[in-house]
């Protein structure tokens, strides 16, 4: 069967898709050989056209006035496009702006899509600039008005006539068009569509085989283009979802750092067979802070079942100690009062310099606990202060909150813009609970460290 390809150019008021508007769309359908279809209109994108914007296009606000607004003209884009493949130079504008149009309207839209500006590339090698304007120039293609939908999707159409015509056989357009919008290689169990109905949005992913059980937990900003990279790689960890994965379900979470979290926890739910990662379930030991008989501060060891003064949780002994000692390396701490050396007279580190002499009373303890003192901020993972996060929300009207309270991360939920402006308690009544993670905890406090503008309220 002949392959349809709609070629598609549209104007907007700006270059961001979440910000701006369609201001008018063209959409040519050409068979390979001919034009056999088109649809073009104004759109009136229910808000002001800036000056610099009208004066590259020509579209005014007078123009627009009485134009169809897009959802009036929704369905006939999708009538036209439907069996197509999607065609465009620089594909993502357009197809990124037609999405957030259908998003807006409650709707995914997901086409396969090819790019004129890779394609010519391929088959025009260099050129000094694809950009369509120097292309038009390139081959004399005539329009009567550039930056006009209409035209530039014509262009487009007569550019894409070109490529396939410096093929040699139609097998070798053919394949030039499925090297370019095929998938890269998907397991055998996993069909294409399951993969680009996945939304480009942030999330938590679930890949799971063939009897439903989960072998996969990931999270991306891109649900879609991080379950294509999976796929992509040529690792042991491919090797294994390709032979495993049937199919894959996901989590909006709206917020990078919810993503995160939730990764976590259903990691550590779970226990998936390919996650390498966050396995540890049960943090049976802690760490607290304690005083020998002489006075100097030091960090035991405990089951973290017994204290209330944890300073860290760590699912090993030898993890906790591990730390310890890499605190003392630091700080200069002595290893005989943290429990580390078994000296009985001067620890290792005292003869290389490394420690100042706790271990024989060199040091007083006035002088050593002060540099204890500081250590603690690199020991105590958890918080100080009770506080939660405002972050970006599953939709445009939505906020998400992250809790922390008591020195720990204790939930996370979802709210209405409107309601931000009520008190904690309020907002509290959103949060959904869940179980200390000392993980999410670090997830946290990494998080805040790297988004310097993450709205962060103290209570």
């Amino acid at each position: 069967m002949p392959r349809k390809y709609a070629v598609v150019d549209l104007e907007t008021t700006g270059g961001i898709p979440k910000r701006d508007k369609i201001t008018e769309v063209a959409i040519i359908i050409f068979d390979g050989e001919k034009i056999i279809d088109k649809f073009t209109s104004l759109i009136n994108p229910e808000r002001s056209i800036p000056p610099q914007i009208t004066s590259i296009t020509g579209i005014t606000n007078d123009m627009v006035e009485d134009s169809p607004k897009f959802y009036e003209v929704a369905k006939q884009v999708i009538e036209i496009l439907d069996g197509c493949i999607f065609v465009a130079h620089n594909v993502r504008f357009d197809y990124n702006f037609l999405k957030e149009e259908f998003k807006s309207l409650g709707f995914t839209f997901t086409k396969r899509n090819l790019c004129t500006v890779r394609l010519s590339r391929k088959a025009f090698p260099g050129l000094k600039s694809y950009s369509l304007g120097n292309l038009i120039k390139y081959f004399k293609i005539e329009v009567n008005a550039r930056h006009r939908a209409y035209d530039d999707a014509y262009a487009t159409t007569i550019l894409l006539e070109k490529i396939f015509a410096e093929q040699d056989t139609q097998k070798e357009v053919q394949d030039l068009v499925d090297s370019s919008i095929k998938l890269t290689k998907l397991p055998t169990a996993l069909s294409e569509n399951a993969v680009l109905e996945l939304p480009e949005e942030c999330g938590v992913y679930y890949f799971s085989d063939k009897g439903g059980e989960l072998v996969y937990i990931g999270k991306s900003k891109n649900i879609q283009n991080r379950a294509k990279q999976h796929f992509s790689k040529h690792t042991r960890k491919t090797d294994k979802l390709f032979n495993q994965v049937a199919s894959i379900h996901y989590e909006l979470t709206g917020s990078e750092l919810i993503s995160l979290i939730l990764e976590s926890y259903e990691i550590k739910k779970h226990l998936p067979s390919i996650n390498r990662v966050q396995k540890t379930r049960h943090y049976k030991f802690a760490v607290i802070k304690d005083s020998d008989k002489s006075g100097y501060f030091k960090y035991k060891v405990v089951l973290s079942s017994k204290t209330e003064d944890a300073l860290s949780f760590y699912g090993s002994r030898k993890s906790a100690l591990s730390h310890i000692e890499n605190i003392g390396e630091v700080f200069n701490l002595c290893h005989k009062v943290n429990g580390i050396d078994k000296a009985t007279s001067t620890c290792f580190n005292y003869g290389i310099q490394k420690c100042q002499g706790a271990c024989i009373g060199e040091e007083p303890p006035v002088y050593y606990n002060e540099r204890f003192e500081e250590s603690v901020l690199a020991v105590n993972k958890m918080f100080d202060q009770n506080f939660y996060i405002i972050d970006e929300g599953r939709q445009d009207d939505e906020r998400s909150i992250v809790l922390v309270e008591d020195g720990h991360f204790r939930g996370y939920g979802y709210i209405d813009t409107n309601n931000i402006k009520y008190g904690i308690e309020e907002l509290k009544e959103a949060i959904k609970y869940v179980t200390i993670n000392p993980e999410v905890d670090n997830i946290i406090r990494h998080y805040m460290w790297s988004h310097e503008k993450l709205k962060v309220n103290f209570y």
